[in-house]
């Protein structure tokens, strides 16, 4: 009986083929915006969590302090206001796993013929640790090249792209402001940061090679910041108090006084960054859902035009025998089929969409048989309930009434 009826639909929907057609072309624009809508939204909220699983987890930052010369003030990390032996006093606190101080800048790197400028990060074996940044091949520097500040490197993916080539850089010799330095290893992509910086582009050096040798310093022990990994998330809150009272307490600073450093926890940086990308995620999903009401409008109003068109035939059914559930399902069985057809389309349009914005902007897009599922519920939703009330007009018709219709 149930093929019957799907035949009956099926030739129903034949015998109107331009009306069907554009019946169902709501249902195909709807669930092929709310796929690529999602597969956008998802591909953005992957990039994010790509982003801050580079950066590392549970980190603080601390920045030098501004200073004041003149009336002019100068920005956070601009004064040398933290040391060495504050990095080490970080260490032994509660709820600290990892420290590194950093030194920073900005040299010309030359290599046979080629040069390029690139970012110079002066730090401790730990600081590879805390961003979770593994070697692609070469070793790391050791506690001793820091001693003796050893001319020895790490390089990144983009300054082997721009200096080397195909050549391994492994063992060779380059030279930053005329000083050579042996290339130890070279480090994982990383790819952008969340504020767009290409964190491949960079070298890292021991600590107190780069400040002996590239960046200077104007007093001996200081640092441009220290890096600060805490144990687990929840510990994050009791580390930032403990590393604000102790600084304030090794740098003299009185109550009421401004700090000379500034404590900025990158983990809540980086989960705002993934909170707004996932809102955006879910309005650009809502947004294109509205298509699939007004694709769900369109079904409800043709079939009502087609229970007004087949009064007779319902009168003639009910005559022979069919039962109002019958008609019921007869009708509803038509919207349910234009929803479901439309539906293959439009998932088939929506999932091309996603791939050619990929191919033409290079943007991330991810499309995950969660979202493809949902579209084809929520479509096939919309085909029943607004179905149901066309269906259950034809239902209820009154057969003698049916049979006198002209």
């Amino acid at each position: 009986m149930f093929s019957a009826m799907l035949g009956e639909a099926w030739r129903a929907m034949g015998a109107n083929r331009m009306r069907t057609f554009l019946t169902m072309l709501g249902m195909v624009i709807g669930v092929g915006s709310v796929v690529l809508m999602m597969a956008v939204g998802q591909g953005a909220q992957e990039s994010v969590k790509q982003s801050i699983n580079a950066m590392g987890s549970n980190l603080f930052i601390v920045l030098s302090g501004s200073s004041t010369s003149g009336g002019a003030r100068s920005g956070s990390g601009n004064t040398s206001t933290l040391t060495v032996a504050d990095a080490n006093a970080i260490a032994e606190l509660d709820g600290v796993s990892n420290v590194a101080p950093i030194s920073m800048g900005n040299a010309q790197v030359v290599y046979g013929n080629t040069n390029w400028s690139t970012s110079i990060i002066g730090t401790t074996p730990s600081y590879l640790d805390i961003r979770v940044w593994e070697l692609a091949d070469g070793y790391v520097f050791s506690e001793s090249d820091m001693r003796s500040a050893t001319r020895v490197a790490l390089v990144g993916k983009t300054v082997v792209d721009n200096i080397f080539g195909d050549t391994d850089p492994i063992g060779k010799t380059i030279r930053i402001k005329q000083n050579p330095f042996v290339v130890l290893g070279v480090l994982k992509r990383k790819g952008q940061s969340l504020d767009g910086r290409d964190q491949d582009d960079t070298i890292i050096m021991p600590l107190t090679t780069a400040q002996r040798k590239i960046l200077g310093n104007q007093f001996a022990g200081s640092v441009r910041q220290v890096m600060v990994q805490a144990n687990t998330p929840e510990l994050m809150p009791m580390v930032e108090q403990n590393i604000n009272s102790l600084l304030k307490q090794r740098h003299s600073i009185r109550e009421g006084a401004d700090n000379d450093f500034n404590v900025r926890n990158l983990t809540a940086v980086a989960n705002s960054a993934a909170e707004t990308t996932r809102t955006m995620s879910l309005l650009l999903g809502a947004i294109a859902s509205v298509s699939l009401l007004v694709g769900g409008i369109g079904i409800m109003n043709i079939m009502l035009v087609s229970v007004t068109e087949r009064t007779r035939e319902i009168g003639i059914r009910m005559a022979i025998g069919a039962r109002e559930r019958d008609i019921l399902l007869q009708f509803l069985l038509e919207a349910i089929v234009i929803s479901v057809i439309g539906c293959f389309i439009g998932l088939i349009l929506g999932i091309s969409g996603a791939v050619l914005v990929n191919i033409i902007t290079q943007a991330a897009v991810v499309i995950s048989g969660y979202s493809v599922m949902i579209a084809f519920a929520v479509a096939a939703s919309v085909g029943i309930f607004f179905g149901y009330y066309p269906a259950r007009k034809a239902a209820r018709m009154n057969p003698i009434e049916a049979l006198r219709f002209q």
